[in-house]
């Protein structure tokens, strides 16, 4: 028996209404708060009430941080998710600027701290690992957008609690429910621009964009200025998520909904949680995940022309990219280069595949697939953190992250891979 939770995010998403739905779902909120005290962090309160939005019951999460002047989650470097405090979502990552910016400058908290914080914390293993997952996604992406090394990337001191406390809490709220597989629907985003520090940016937030972009997560805009979907709750989604999709097929245990600030009319500021249990099965479970498979036929492109194009589809967001050997008319040698992908990703798939092949035409057939149960777990060789992916007892390490630990210790990739594999071995033990 597989324990499910779906999210369906029609309202956008935040980190502490994702926790709120899942108290509202059966986590007991004292369980979720004796996890988050294997923390070593103080100064903060967090607590839970019953509220309404738009006539649906709902539970609304609040961290109350001591001294709390101020939501953003960076500093005023770091200004991208420091959004206008629009009473839509949660605090951590809204910014009201009427407090101006003289308040942003107390302590900061750079995430190779919040990285050891968490590390060393006494917290459930896999608290710990899907935790360190989300952080280091929101560093990542943060790093990159501000050409910065992610470990530099400062969270504000208050706002470093916050995110904390609403990125662990899920963390810790999935563990007491005893969730094992996550699945997300499209995520919503509002239009437009919010305020931020220092001036107007897009909405939905760049932050927010290059998440969804990382994972190839399904999306979808509403004609609304509020900041729906914000980064906390997005890295959330885009690093915990098995996959995303409609609710899968499963017996519902419970049902949460975690509230946003506003009551907002015509709309309930909610997200909700479905939480139920997969019945796993020798067969093939029926019906499968809708999936679009591509293909091209060509005889004039090089080697290292295709396999660029393989690189390049699965960029896009396609779930899988190969090339098959074949013969064609008059005995010429030639490839035909396949792209799986979710029917949502379509366009931008077969644009890249005509592209890159310079193809006259493509054709395509909608397949099922049944994606098995997985999860990702996070190794140290040396110093370098390597995910691994756990599927079936199977470990198979992250090929991308052994390379860059192998350069820079100096070792040939196979001893990376074997002592990746080996650490995660002992760590499933």
């Amino acid at each position: 028996m597989t324990r499910t939770a779906w999210f369906h995010c029609f309202a956008g998403t935040a980190g502490d209404m994702t926790m709120a739905s899942l108290v509202h779902a059966g986590a007991d909120p004292v369980e979720v708060a004796a996890i988050l005290s294997g923390l070593p962090l103080d100064g903060y309160a967090l607590s839970f009430e019953p509220v309404l939005r738009c006539g649906v019951a709902a539970t609304y999460a609040h961290v109350a941080v001591l001294g709390e002047h101020d939501h953003s989650l960076l500093d005023d470097h770091d200004h991208d998710d420091n959004h206008d405090h629009d009473d839509n979502h949660d605090h951590d990552d809204n910014h009201d600027d009427d407090h101006g910016d003289d308040h942003l400058h107390h302590g900061h908290r750079p995430y190779r701290a919040i990285r050891d914080l968490i590390d060393t914390a006494d917290l459930p293993p896999r608290v710990r690992d899907r935790a360190q997952r989300t952080f280091r996604l929101l560093a990542e992406v943060e790093g990159a957008m501000h050409r910065m090394p992610a470990d530099d990337v400062e969270f504000h001191e208050v706002g470093a609690v916050d995110a904390i406390v609403d990125i662990v809490g899920v963390c810790a709220a999935l563990e007491v429910l005893g969730i094992d597989r996550i699945v997300c629907s499209p995520i919503t985003v509002g239009q437009g621009t919010v305020h931020a520090a220092h001036g107007e940016l897009p909405n939905p937030a760049p932050a927010v964009v290059e998440l969804l972009a990382r994972r190839g997560a399904p999306s979808r805009g509403i004609a609304d200025r509020k900041e729906l979907a914000t980064p906390t709750g997005v890295a959330l989604m885009t690093a915990l998520a098995d996959e995303f999709g409609p609710m899968p097929a499963f017996t519902v245990a419970s049902v949460g909904y975690g509230a946003g600030t506003a009551d907002i009319p015509g709309r309930p500021n909610v997200v909700q949680v479905v939480v139920g249990t997969e019945v796993e099965s020798t067969r093939t479970p029926d019906p499968g995940q809708p999936v679009q498979l591509f293909e091209t036929n060509v005889d004039d492109a090089t080697g290292e022309v295709i396999a660029h194009t393989i690189a390049a589809l699965l960029t896009a967001g396609a779930y899988d990219a190969w090339a098959t050997p074949i013969v064609m008319k008059k005995g010429r040698p030639a490839h035909t280069v396949h792209a799986l992908c979710d029917p949502a990703r379509a366009a931008e798939v077969s644009a890249v595949l005509v592209r890159e092949t310079g193809s006259l035409g493509l054709r395509g057939t909608v397949l099922q697939r049944w994606p098995q149960q997985r999860d990702e777990l996070t190794v140290q060789v040396g110093v370098h953190d390597i995910a691994v992916k756990v599927s079936g007892g199977r470990v198979k390490v992250e090929h991308d992250d052994a390379a860059k630990a192998a350069h820079a210790l100096g070792l040939p990739l196979r001893d990376v891979l074997r002592q990746a594999t080996e650490a995660a071995h002992r760590e499933l033990d």
